[in-house]
């Protein structure tokens, strides 16, 4: 598993501690995560991720509910709002292609929401890439572009 997709994974994991929780403190955080299970670099760009995440969350939601009417994110299980918090964060910060960011999404809710959940996510998504004037990073370096093909295909 490449570091991007198990930042994402925790990320995700964060996300769904927040909105159960409401702690937004990124040293109490920090602090809760399995130190034995994943490196400090993972878990510090997993809170960074989350964190920069939530802080759009009410925008996110938003655009959520709109193209998911009869779904909206009060509704929806908590770890699928979290991984659709997650990839539109990653999607509209230019952080990440969209492509990658939705494949990450899908493994994710292959791996942690119920087996509904990949097809609701992905039509969402694809739904707001299309929608959405959205940025495509520009790889500032090979290793960038190796890791996101690296997460594309670990995606596929």
């Amino acid at each position: 598993m490449s570091k991007r997709h198990a930042s994402r994974r925790l990320a995700m994991q964060v996300l769904y501690q927040i909105d159960a929780t409401g702690e937004t403190d990124a040293d109490t955080i920090f602090a809760g995560l399995d130190e034995d299970h994943d490196p400090v670099e993972v878990r510090q760009e997993a809170v960074e991720l989350a964190l920069a995440a939530w802080a759009q969350h009410e925008e996110t939601d938003e655009k959520v509910t709109a193209l998911a009417e009869d779904w909206p994110t009060h509704r929806q299980p908590p770890v699928d709002r979290a991984i659709l918090r997650l990839a539109l964060y990653e999607m509209t910060s230019g952080r990440t292609p969209a492509k990658v960011a939705i494949n990450e999404a899908l493994d994710l809710a292959k791996q942690f929401s119920n087996e509904n959940a990949p097809a609701f996510i992905n039509g969402v998504l694809d739904k707001l890439h299309k929608s959405l004037d959205l940025p495509e990073p520009a790889a500032d370096t090979p290793a960038d572009a190796s890791e996101w093909l690296d997460d594309a295909k670990a995606g596929e």
